[in-house]
């Protein structure tokens, strides 16, 4: 099983931090790893340079949005003990393949990836082989959400 745990505030304290929900999201040089290789793309300092970048979009902050620390290995080695999470509650369209944080109605806090999705129940697995997948249905669940980003 995995358990994540909070940054220390709840998400009722984590929501009033919010400076201004309709900030736009911020975005930061983009390349692919095979063109990073390539001559031109960063100056003597390693920072971004030239044309030919692609932009990525850094979430922005507000209400829905929240870190959780993981605990337990049952997703290493994609995330380890101690990597942060940030999770949108927001972000909900979820297909397969994700990887998400489900919150059951038994007070369960799970960081899986959905192995298997339909109207009725939802397959979470674990990167970890020796966690069998789970299958929950979608009623026992409090509120399921895409992870945007991950500090390792």
């Amino acid at each position: 099983m995995q358990v994540l745990a909070t940054s220390g505030l709840s998400l009722g304290e984590f929501a009033g931090l919010a400076d201004d929900s309709s900030s736009p999201p911020r975005p930061i040089p983009l390349l692919g790893l095979a063109r990073a290789g390539d001559e031109g793309f960063f100056d003597d300092a390693g920072l971004p340079m030239a044309d030919g970048w692609d932009q990525t979009e850094l979430p922005a902050h507000k209400d829905s949005l929240f870190s959780l620390t993981i605990d337990g290995d049952s997703m290493e080695p994609v995330y380890r003990p101690g990597d942060r999470v940030i999770v949108d509650l927001d972000a909900t369209e979820v297909r397969r393949g994700d990887r998400v944080v489900v919150r059951t109605i038994d007070g369960e806090t799970l960081a899986k990836e959905i192995s298997a999705l339909n109207s009725r129940e939802v397959t979470l697995s674990s990167a970890n082989p020796l966690y069998d997948p789970r299958t929950l249905p979608r009623r026992q669940l409090l509120w399921m959400a895409r992870i945007l980003w991950v500090s390792q």
